[in-house]
């Protein structure tokens, strides 16, 4: 099975969470992208969506569904998002796709929180795939010399400004064994707008998609 027949697995499972007639968080990326597809499918009747991108605004804009602010929303039944890892506890790294600090907050904002992944990112201790922290770009050599003393490897992903207006320090090698821990420590840096570990407010629903269907992880 490929990558993405996993992710359009997992993302059809995800459609059983959507209540209709409802405002939906919808976070971004190539799994979302499947969901989204699948929901224009079906014809669910949505009644707004809090975007977490630009990008997927755009998606749901050409499907017919209307995106509204988050501050008019206030909080939301579920979000439903992927992620670039997830481990067997759902906690995340999240912010391949730059929106980490968006998608973090809707999460913090969503009653339960739905991550959809393949079984590619589905790993026993998160850290291979480089943690995205998003910075304030005055910032981004200051955070880079701090997120060396913790032991990583910082590369400022040069071109690529977020829709915060932010800059991305993609950070390799870091050895991630006490995932809220780093968290809280990153976030304390100054000029931090927020970092890729989603271990504090972690996943609530993982759907695994591959070779045998769907795998369900729950945090109760």
């Amino acid at each position: 099975m490929t990558q993405e027949e996993g992710k359009r697995l997992a993302a059809e499972a995800a459609l059983r969470y959507i209540e209709e007639d409802t405002v939906l968080g919808m976070g971004t990326g190539s799994t979302v992208n499947h969901l989204i597809d699948a929901m224009a499918d079906r014809r669910m009747r949505i009644e707004a969506a809090v975007s977490s991108s630009e990008a997927t605004t755009r998606r749901l804009n050409e499907i017919g569904i209307d995106v509204i602010d988050l501050n008019s929303a206030g909080d939301l039944s579920v979000y439903i998002d992927g992620a670039d890892e997830a481990d067997r506890h759902l906690r995340l790294i999240k912010g391949g796709g730059g929106a980490l600090t968006r998608e973090k907050i809707i999460a913090a904002a969503s009653r339960q929180f739905v991550c959809i992944v393949d079984s590619s990112k589905s790993v026993g201790v998160l850290g291979a795939f480089p943690l995205p922290v998003e910075v304030i770009p005055m910032a981004r050599s200051y955070v880079a010399r701090r997120l060396v003393a913790l032991g990583g490897q910082p590369e400022w992903r040069e071109g690529f400004v977020t829709d915060n207006g932010n800059a991305i320090l993609d950070v390799h090698n870091l050895e991630i064994a006490d995932p809220v821990s780093l968290e809280n420590r990153i976030n304390q840096i100054a000029g931090v707008v927020t970092v890729g570990l989603f271990a504090s407010r972690p996943a609530d629903i993982l759907l695994v998609g591959g070779n045998d269907g769907v795998e369900t992880l729950s945090r109760r």
